[in-house]
């Protein structure tokens, strides 16, 4: 089974808020995007095109995201509604904001409860909050209750009001050691703090990463794997397309043909059967969500609409 680990979703690109203001230059590989004021939009990321870059893999995870820092809302309610239309590919992941703890908890509830989301994504340097700040503990002490899995953005932003000082990997190893039953997945491999990430996915065995983004910058994406090889810890690596900027089997292609970039060089490998332990991770599995009640929960869902009409 492939599962794409890390996927969004949008309506407009205007619910990104100020995470928009300043992008970099839109890669060939990225999907087509209007240009405005010299400035490269954002792609956009509809149902029907995430649906579509879904063609190649057998699940995927579409996050949430709000930020009250940045103006910023893809509402959980909006990612359920398509997720739910597609329970068989789809997993939801609740965007959550941290800032304000009393109602990322309600969030919380309502995520898994009535929304049948199966985690949570956090990214403190959008949101403006250090990721061990005594109202984020209040967020992981639920999650780890529930066990339900918490993806978090650590790692570069293109927006000049991101907060970097909250964006090093290194932060999460204080959340890591309290909460060692919680499963963490540092996304993009903390890009550009890749050391950072690989000595915490050799640190705390609840602790994972995934390749989302890194892909596109082959160079970068090799170094990172070779390192992960070497270190022992390519196997906590999950599969991430980051869609919408770039789609799954842009992902696996770049994956499986990191070792012909230096064709005749005597540069280091990274067997054939890691790379492809990478695609084929079972992802759910070691996230521990349950695929089964996923479903039970969506037909009770279901019968309660069905018997409002």
């Amino acid at each position: 089974m492939i599962v794409d680990a890390y996927t969004h979703v949008w309506e407009s690109p205007q619910q990104l808020g100020r995470s928009i203001d300043h992008l970099v230059p839109r890669s060939p590989a990225l999907p087509e995007a209007a240009e405005a004021d010299g400035k490269h939009a954002p792609p956009t990321a509809s149902p029907p095109q995430h649906l579509a870059s879904c063609e190649h893999t057998d699940r995927a995870i579409v996050v949430g995201f709000k930020s009250r820092y940045l103006d910023a809302d893809v509402p959980n309610s909006y990612v359920a509604e398509y997720v739910n239309q597609h329970p068989e590919k789809l997993i939801g992941f609740a965007g959550l904001d941290p800032s304000e703890p009393s109602e990322a908890l309600e969030d919380i509830e309502q995520a898994r409860t009535v929304l049948g989301m199966k985690g949570v994504a956090i990214a403190p340097a959008t949101q403006d909050f250090h990721p061990a700040c005594t109202n984020a503990f209040r967020i992981y002490e639920r999650l780890a209750e529930l066990h339900l899995p918490l993806i978090v953005h650590q790692g570069i932003y293109f927006s000049a009001c991101n907060k970097l000082e909250y964006a090093r990997p290194v932060l999460i190893d204080e959340v890591a050691r309290e909460f060692p039953d919680l499963k963490i997945v540092l996304a993009h491999m903390g890009f550009p703090w890749i050391d950072e990430t690989i000595v915490m996915l050799g640190k705390h065995r609840n602790v994972y990463s995934d390749v989302s983004g890194l892909l596109t910058q082959p160079w970068r994406a090799y170094n990172a794997l070779v390192s992960a090889h070497q270190y022992g810890v390519i196997d906590k690596l999950l599969f991430g397309s980051g869609f919408p900027f770039t789609s799954a089997a842009q992902a696996i292609e770049a994956l499986y043909s990191l070792n012909r970039m230096c064709p005749g060089a005597e540069l280091p490998t990274i067997p054939r059967a890691q790379l492809r332990g990478i695609v084929e991770r079972p992802t759910l599995e070691i996230l521990g969500i349950d695929e089964s009640s996923s479903s039970k929960k969506l037909s009770s869902r279901q019968s309660m609409l069905d018997d409002d009409e």
